[in-house]
C-alpha cells in the first residue's frame, strides 16, 4: 500500500503546521493537517496550496458532494475566515517542495528505526516527529509575518471540518449514508419523520458524529439498527427466504 503524506508549513518561520498520513491525497488528510493547525497553532491568515487534484476545482451538479474537495475544503476556510491561493507554479512553492524532499528521505529511516508498519502507528509517530523536527529545522523567527488568530473552541473546529453530502430521504423516512441506514431525532431525542424523497445535507463532523440538515434545521442522525423492520437489506433477504420457501414447496 502507498502512503501520501499531506503537509503544512508556515512560510515565514518554516515550521511545520501539522503532518497526515493517508492512502491518497484526500480530503480527510487535509482536514487532519487543518486540524492540527487549528488546535495547536490557531486559525491561518491564508493557505497557499498546489492547483492541482484535491484543490483543483471540478464543477458538480450539485451543491455539496463528498468527493468534491475544492468545496468542501474551501468552505471550511471562508467559515473560518482563511484564504485560499492556489498555483501550479512549483518555484512559488519552494519550502513546501523542499520539505516534502527532505521528509521523502528522511521519514522511511525513521519509521524503519521505530519499527512501525501500520498508518495508524505512523501518524501517532508523526506528532513527536514534528516537534523535534522543529525544534532542529525551523527558524526561531519571532515574525509579524507569521499570523494566527485566535484558536476556535473544539465543538467549532469539529462542525467546521466536516464532510458534507447530499441524500435524499427513502420510505422509510431513512437515510443512507456510508452502506448505513440513520434516522433523525431532535435535541429531545424524538424521532423526526423526514418526508419521502426530500433532498437533505448530511453532515459528518471531525469528530465522526453525524447531523442532517432538512429544510435548515439540524438534526442528530442514529444509525437504524440491523433487527429494524425499515432496513432494506433486512427486507430484501426476508422476500428470497420467502420465495425459496414457496419454491420448494410447490415442488
Amino acid at each position: 500500500m502507498i502512503w501520501h503524506l499531506h503537509l503544512a508549513v508556515d512560510d515565514a518561520s518554516g515550521t511545520v503546521l501539522g503532518a497526515y498520513f493517508d492512502t491518497q491525497e484526500t480530503l480527510r488528510g487535509y482536514y487532519n493537517v487543518f486540524h492540527q493547525i487549528l488546535v495547536d497553532y490557531g486559525i491561518p491568515a491564508l493557505f497557499y496550496t498546489d492547483k492541482r487534484t484535491v484543490f483543483e476545482y471540478k464543477k458538480k451538479t450539485k451543491a455539496f458532494d463528498d468527493e468534491d474537495t475544492f468545496t468542501q475544503f474551501s468552505y471550511a476556510c471562508n467559515t473560518l475566515g482563511v484564504d485560499i491561493k492556489t498555483t501550479s507554479v512549483a518555484q512559488a512553492k519552494g519550502r513546501i517542495e523542499r520539505l516534502n524532499q527532505t521528509f521523502q528521505s528522511r521519514l522511511p529511516v525513521e519509521l524503519r528505526r521505530a519499527r512501525i508498519t501500520c498508518m495508524a502507528d505512523a501518524n501517532q509517530f508523526l506528532k513527536s516527529y514534528l516537534k523535534e523536527f522543529n525544534a532542529k529545522f525551523d527558524l526561531h523567527l519571532n515574525s509579524t509575518n507569521s499570523v494566527f488568530e485566535t484558536q476556535p473552541d473544539t465543538e467549532t473546529i469539529n462542525r467546521t471540518l466536516a464532510i458534507i453530502s447530499s441524500r435524499n430521504v427513502d420510505q422509510g423516512n431513512c437515510i443512507k449514508f456510508k452502506n448505513k441506514y440513520w434516522a433523525a431525532y431532535d435535541k429531545e431525542h424524538n424521532k423526526i419523520p423526514l418526508k419521502p424523497k426530500m433532498e437533505v445535507l448530511v453532515i459528518e463532523s471531525f469528530d465522526h458524529k453525524v447531523y442532517v440538515n432538512a429544510m435548515d434545521i439540524l438534526y442528530v442522525l442514529e444509525e437504524v439498527p440491523l433487527s429494524h423492520p425499515w432496513r432494506k437489506y433486512s427486507y430484501q433477504l426476508f422476500t428470497k427466504k420467502q420465495s425459496h420457501y414457496n419454491s420448494a414447496n410447490n415442488h
